[in-house]
């Protein structure tokens, strides 16, 4: 559902790889507080990012006040731990919940269930581990008022269970198997009014903080009058974390 698939290996990564990437990646950006380490699959997999280079990614990301990783709820070991001892800084863990819909998120081949998110979660949060959900507006097997309902029940499920923010993605074509979907009828994008929707609803929870990824939002733009100014509120609100009056326009109508 995401783009990682675009940069993984076929072959495990070499220690020493992860760490010389980090001191190029830090030689090119500004000045920041947080970061995160976006290593195109699930960081504690020792594929992916071998142990012994744990104590030198430490030694480069401890000066942020934040570090976030993305893994996977199977990868969610007392490793965690360990690795936030090494930063002695704040970890945070992102996971791709997706949806809380059991049925939903068995078709999306995650690997997990419900029951696994929550083991995670329980883990990380007793080892003081902040966690973010990462959770699809509209995925695919879901018609659009599903899918704005689905979105607010699994920030509401995320929530309970201890996660501490969620990170919503209206689901986007461009891995190929969405657009074979797509010519079934089993996968249209979301609109931009349920974008609209989700991220205020989320926000009037008040139990956690939320944002709505606006990465491409253009795609999802129905009027070119009324769009950026749109996608403008939507970027204050997540920046804010409160609700803002909506945009009028009567330029294409709105769905």
């Amino acid at each position: 559902m995401c783009d990682l698939w675009r940069n993984t290996t076929d072959a495990p990564v070499p220690p020493g790889a992860i760490p010389a990437q980090i001191d190029y990646a830090l030689e090119q950006l500004p000045p920041a507080r947080h970061v995160k380490l976006y290593n195109s699959g699930n960081f504690f997999d020792r594929q992916a990012i071998p142990p012994e280079d744990y104590p030198a990614i430490a030694d480069r990301t401890r000066m942020f006040r934040t570090v976030t990783i993305e893994n996977h709820p199977r990868f969610c070991t007392a490793e965690c731990a360990r690795f936030r001892d090494l930063l002695g800084t704040d970890l945070e863990v992102g996971i791709g919940l997706e949806t809380a819909h059991p049925q939903i998120l068995d078709r999306l081949n995650k690997q997990m269930t419900l029951d696994d998110f929550e083991r995670a979660v329980r883990l990380l949060r007793q080892h003081a581990i902040a966690v973010r959900a990462f959770l699809l507006l509209r995925p695919p097997f879901m018609e659009e008022h599903e899918g704005v309902e689905w979105a607010i029940r699994s920030m509401e499920y995320a929530f309970s269970v201890g996660v501490q923010c969620c990170s919503l993605i209206p689901t986007r074509p461009g891995n190929g198997a969405l657009e074979q979907l797509h010519t079934t009828g089993l996968f249209d994008p979301p609109t931009l009014a349920s974008m609209e929707t989700v991220l205020e609803a989320g926000i009037r929870m008040a139990r956690g903080r939320v944002f709505m990824d606006l990465w491409d939002v253009e795609r999802f733009y129905e009027c070119g009058r009324c769009g950026p100014s749109r996608r403008e509120r939507m970027h204050r609100m997540n920046l804010s974390q409160k609700t803002a009056p909506r945009v009028h326009c009567d330029g294409a109508a709105h769905r």
